[in-house]
């Protein structure tokens, strides 16, 4: 079992250390294991060429993009047991999303081991954590952004920012909206108008920059 990213071999071997995988990461900054896995049929590993997202991780380093997650089994003989692949999609915040289930895909491997063909890719599979629909994925990092701009959350890698909990943003919603409600209530409504007109000002621009950073691809595997 290997673990392959798209950030350079000495990012690689820090995840493979603080993470105590058991397993080797290899970094592929060129895309140079991608290219060969696609090239031999086995998967076309989807990669991020805008990494406009993720430019407050000043360690981040994907010369030529970075990957989105993916699994793939192959036997000796070269048979493929398990593929799937993610497709960056708002349903699935851009990639940022759920994965396979672990005890799910090793099942779906030793199946496979009993076949004759090439296992289909997998467009459907069980996934470990329920998805986080778009509009609340946009309420999460738009309260991450204090209620000015949306705001990726950081990883917590050494020098960040400690990273943000979904729970603690979802939090400043409710507190966000209670006080817009209390707004509603003492103000008078052509104020309370105008008070909301501008803050939809203010935020407009940070939604159309983070719809254009995160991607939204058509069905395709």
């Amino acid at each position: 079992m290997f673990g392959v990213t798209s950030e350079p071999q000495t990012l690689a071997l820090e995840a493979e250390r603080e993470w105590e995988t058991q397993f080797p990461i290899i970094g592929d900054p060129h895309h140079e294991i991608r290219e060969e896995c696609s090239e031999r049929g086995w998967l076309d590993v989807f990669y991020n060429e805008n990494a406009g997202h993720l430019r407050e991780r000043k360690w981040a380093s994907h010369p030529k993009g970075y990957y989105q997650p993916a699994v793939v089994a192959v036997q000796r003989s070269g048979r493929i047991l398990y593929r799937w692949r993610c497709v960056p999609k708002f349903s699935n915040m851009s990639g940022a999303g759920a994965r396979p289930e672990a005890v799910y895909t090793w099942e779906k491997i030793q199946a496979a081991l009993a076949e004759t063909e090439d296992a289909a890719p997998d467009i459907d599979p069980v996934m470990g954590s329920k998805e986080l629909g778009w509009l609340r994925f946009l309420l999460i990092l738009t309260a991450h952004g204090w209620f000015i701009r949306p705001k990726a959350f950081p990883l917590g890698r050494e020098g960040d920012k400690r990273s943000a909990s979904p729970a603690s943003m979802m939090g400043r919603v409710y507190v966000f909206v209670a006080l817009w409600l209390l707004l509603l209530l003492v103000l008078p409504l052509k104020w309370f108008g105008m008070a909301l007109a501008i803050w939809l000002v203010v935020l407009t621009p940070g939604l159309i920059e983070i719809h254009r950073q995160f991607q939204h691809e058509p069905d395709q595997y």
